[in-house]
C-alpha cells in the first residue's frame, strides 16, 4: 500500500453533526454524515480503528479496504463486497474490545481480548487470529490518546486529518 494511500478526514460541524471523508490516493472518496447521539460514538470507533489499525500494522483492517476501493455503504448489510476478508476480523474484533471498555468505563487486559476473540471465533467455526499484549494496547492507548484530546479540542467546523498508513508506517503519539 502506499504511503497516503488514504487521506481521513474528520470533521466537527457547528449543527452537532460529524462528517467523516476518505480519499484515496487516486482521487476517489467515499463520505458519511453522522447526526444525533451515535454521532459521538462513532468519531470516537473510527479514531480506535485508526489507532488500532496503524500501532498493529494492519494494512487491510477498515481503513485499508477503503483505501483499496470499499466505500462506507459497503461496511454492513447487504454487504455488496461481500463478507469482511479474514484479516480484517482482528482490527474489528480489538477495535470492538476497546468500544466495550470505553462503554463500560473499565481497562481493557490483553488477556481479556484475547480470551474473549479465542471465544467469538471458536463459537463461528474458526481459529482466532487475535493476539495482542498488554504492551501494544498500550501503544493503542497512548496513540488513542492523543487523537481523542485532538479530537476533543476541535472548534466547530474544524476538521482532524490523518494519513492512513502515518508516513512513518506505524502511527506514534505526538
Amino acid at each position: 500500500m502506499p504511503t497516503s494511500a488514504l487521506r481521513i478526514r474528520l470533521e466537527r460541524r457547528r449543527d452537532g453533526a460529524i462528517v467523516l471523508e476518505l480519499r484515496r490516493a487516486d482521487g476517489t472518496r467515499t463520505w458519511q454524515k453522522r447526526t444525533g447521539p451515535a454521532a459521538e460514538f462513532f468519531a470516537l470507533h473510527d479514531l480506535t480503528h485508526y489507532a488500532v489499525e496503524t500501532t498493529l500494522g494492519i494494512q487491510r483492517g477498515f481503513y485499508g479496504l477503503v483505501a483499496e476501493g470499499w466505500d462506507l455503504a459497503d461496511f454492513g448489510t447487504p454487504w455488496p463486497q461481500g463478507p469482511l476478508p479474514p484479516d480484517a476480523l482482528p482490527a474489528e474484533f480489538i477495535v470492538g474490545c476497546f468500544d466495550t471498555q470505553r462503554a463500560a468505563g473499565e481497562r481493557l487486559t490483553a488477556e481479556q481480548c484475547n480470551r474473549s476473540a479465542a471465544d467469538y471465533f471458536a463459537s463461528h467455526g474458526r481459529p482466532s487470529r487475535v493476539r495482542v499484549t498488554d504492551e501494544r494496547l498500550d501503544a493503542i492507548r497512548a496513540l488513542l490518546a492523543t487523537l481523542t484530546a485532538r479530537w476533543g479540542a476541535l472548534a466547530p467546523d474544524a476538521a482532524l486529518e490523518l494519513a492512513f498508513p502515518p508516513a512513518s508506517g506505524i502511527a506514534t503519539p505526538h
